[in-house]
């Protein structure tokens, strides 16, 4: 389909970004998910370029560009299958808690450095008894005189090695009531004493991505460390939550139209009983499902991400595309995979790994069962 989002400049942009992955991403990409991790000279290389913190304002350091800039990094990493730069989520999740709720000094101190590559950043929300529960997290962060001293541990967080700054949910007042409103912000930088990164952890899928557990034992951290106000917190993530699941969805749509146009270009090759595969009708039928759910995939996104980038409240359609969007991409990677047969079970086939990938989509950024509590509120139950 045309796609309207864009103009000319978000094209040539799309293209030069293209060329960087090219060069930059996909010769290292196998290398980079046998070590489990991506290394810090391609991001500071994406942001000599301008690749990230698209949005970010060049009085901050930013490139000056928009959400439409971030749209496009996101799309055209899920499409290079580059799941180690989690990009997005230093851009387009964590960056946005600083710029929005930042005193001016935190702003001039973080901003320049995160939109250079220099500073990589994390978001430390889900705890071994917590996850969706946000109110329900035990990590404590007690003030003694101008700090904060932090006492907990998190777990599953992306850039767990790789992060310099990470947003991490505390508990500043254990006893409140309701637990909620307990719930403060802080960000600790890497190297602060009692604050030690875990092993990587080994998960089924996204080899590349730096996945870690955080831990903080007596960990003193300055006050004027705090984002916005004490007891905020959990107001200020529900504000940024909206944009997270879109990404999510966006990252799902690229990557099912990518594993379609892979198996396509697949079933017009590959030959069985001497005809190719994509000849036979149960082919051609389960290629048709596919594609058609892709493209009202897509229709039903662009949409979604006008109406974000106008500033309207679609807390409850992005919701509904990322667990819609995430089952979508489970369903089209499942299907293309049987196409492949018995090759597309081996891992050195980019649908195994696509695969493997799409199955995490339905579970970060809140799991699809609470997108669905989410919609029903929406929808005044």
């Amino acid at each position: 389909m045309e796609r309207k989002l864009f103009d000319e400049d978000h094209e040539i942009f799309r293209r030069t970004f293209r060329t960087w992955i090219d060069a930059e991403v996909l010769p290292y990409r196998e290398k980079w998910e046998e070590e489990h991790i991506t290394p810090r000279e391609v991001w500071r290389s994406a942001g000599e370029q301008g690749f990230l913190c698209c949005w970010l304002g060049e009085e901050h350091g930013g490139p000056g560009g928009d959400f439409l800039h971030s749209t496009i990094v996101n799309e055209e990493l899920s499409r290079a299958r580059a799941s180690g730069l989690a990009f997005g989520l230093h851009s387009d999740i964590v960056v946005p808690y600083l710029h929005s709720f930042g005193s001016e000094e935190q702003k001039r101190r973080w901003l320049p450095p995160c939109a250079r590559g220099e500073k990589i950043t994390a978001i430390a929300m889900t705890e071994p008894h917590a996850g969706s529960d946000l109110a329900a997290i035990r990590t404590t962060a007690i003030r003694d005189g101008d700090h904060y001293v932090v006492n907990g541990q998190k777990t599953f967080i992306s850039n767990g090695h790789l992060c310099d700054l990470v947003v991490v949910a505390v508990k500043t007042d254990p006893k409140a009531d309701p637990p909620h409103s307990g719930v403060s912000l802080l960000v600790v930088e890497g190297g602060t004493p009692g604050f030690t990164k875990g092993k990587l952890l080994k998960k089924m899928g996204m080899q590349a991505q730096d996945t870690a557990e955080l831990a903080f034992e007596d960990c003193r951290v300055p006050v004027h460390n705090l984002l916005g106000q004490e007891g905020s917190g959990f107001y200020y993530l529900m504000q940024k939550l909206q944009q997270e699941r879109l990404l999510v969805a966006i990252g799902c749509q690229a990557g099912a139209e990518e594993a379609l146009r892979v198996t396509l270009d697949y079933c017009k090759e590959r030959k069985a009983f001497g005809r190719p595969i994509g000849a036979f009708q149960n082919t051609q039928f389960k290629l048709v499902e596919m594609a058609t759910e892709i493209e009202i995939g897509r229709h039903f996104l662009d949409r979604l991400i006008a109406d974000h980038v106008a500033g309207k409240d679609v807390l409850k359609e992005t919701c509904m595309a990322k667990w819609w969007q995430s089952e979508m991409l489970k369903r089209v990677t499942d299907q293309c995979l049987q196409f492949f047969g018995g090759y597309g079970y081996m891992t050195e086939y980019e649908i195994c790994k696509a695969y493997l990938d799409a199955r995490v989509q339905s579970i970060f950024a809140g799991t699809n069962e609470i997108m669905k509590v989410i919609v029903a509120k929406q929808m005044g139950f």
